[in-house]
């Protein structure tokens, strides 16, 4: 979920073209729970193989994928690794609420409520460790390269943006600026034509950027102070101030610099939430190498094991050995 401070930020729309050549850190369990819960029935049940195996996720990273590295992008998967003993409440509270919207589900499917049943059926995904382990292989066989995170995924994408090895960091939560990344591109995977809630409204989401210098510059803020509001709004490591949302907290900061000096507001865990934020558990993977596209490989993880269409994998596997075939250079200001 994420701090939400979408309400104070400006954002700018970027075409997929522009980032041609660049390299972009992917929030993968972010990503991947997307995918998990766009990617249904019209009953709001996942897509399974033949075996009852759940293939959504699999369906999004390799088809979405394929249309990133076609534009000559090159993404790379960072993936969570033992959370923060903080977060445990916020683990404890999404299983109850996923819990719950289960029995919502399962009720509105015996009412075949289907529109109602899919609403809440994209509530309810889970990531496996054998979904993580096949996930990472099916990056790797067609040419994406993964990292692994000591701790907290988000933190580890902007920390190589941080340093460099990347031009951005990619997620739909606000986190990554918190955790410090130069920039976060949002939409990435979920660009296009969309359909919203039950009215079926269709909406036209596409990719956005948005610069932590820019914005702390128009806020006239610091990035600890940043940090501070999140705290004041709730976080995947406290619960926030009830009644104090992201305007409130933003004028609560600029008033008063700190939330140290807040006498009246107490947050609890409040140095070593700080310290999550703004030394966070990461590691540098020095040089991050592209795989070899291994068509065999997915076609075995895909077709073999999953029962997609042999035609359409082959057809798409074809279209990533076009690319690489033309060799896409990444551009000399890639990361500037």
């Amino acid at each position: 979920m994420g701090v939400d401070i979408s309400s104070l930020l400006e954002k700018s729309e970027v075409d997929l073209k522009t980032l041609k050549g660049r390299m972009l850190a992917v929030d993968a369990f972010n990503v991947i729970y997307q995918f998990l819960s766009n990617i249904r029935e019209y009953d709001g049940s996942p897509l399974k193989d033949s075996h009852g195996n759940i293939t959504s996720h699999l369906s999004g990273l390799f088809y979405r994928n394929i249309s990133l590295l076609e534009t000559g992008i090159v993404p790379v998967y960072v993936f969570d690794g033992k959370p923060p003993a903080l977060k445990d409440k916020t683990i404890k509270e999404r299983i109850a609420l996923k819990e719950k919207a289960e029995e919502e589900y399962r009720m509105s499917l015996a009412m075949g409520d289907y529109e109602k049943a899919k609403s809440f059926a994209s509530r309810t995904s889970r990531l496996t460790a054998e979904m993580i382990a096949e996930s990472k292989e099916l990056l790797n066989s067609i040419g994406i390269a993964v990292v692994d995170a000591p701790s907290e995924g988000e933190a580890e994408a902007s920390y190589l943006c941080r340093i460099g090895s990347v031009y951005s960091a990619v997620s739909q939560d606000y986190d990554s600026l918190l955790f410090g990344s130069p920039r976060l591109i949002r939409n990435l995977t979920i660009s296009g034509k969309r359909r919203y809630g039950r009215t079926g409204r269709v909406v036209d989401v596409k990719p956005e950027i948005l610069v932590n210098d820019e914005i702390l510059r128009k806020l006239g803020i610091t990035r600890e102070q940043l940090v501070d509001m999140g705290m004041l709004i709730g976080t995947d490591f406290n619960d926030g101030i009830k009644g104090i949302g992201p305007k409130k907290a933003y004028q609560l900061i600029k008033k008063n610099g700190s939330l140290r000096n807040i006498s009246n507001i107490k947050i609890e865990n409040y140095e070593e939430i700080r310290d999550i934020f703004l030394n966070p558990n990461v590691v540098d993977p020095g040089h991050i190498r592209i795989p070899e596209l291994n068509e065999q490989k997915a076609s075995e993880i895909l077709v073999t094991n999953h029962d997609f269409s042999p035609e359409r994998v082959t057809s798409a596997l074809s279209r990533v050995r076009e690319t690489r075939k033309q060799g896409v250079q990444r551009s000399i200001d890639s990361f500037f």
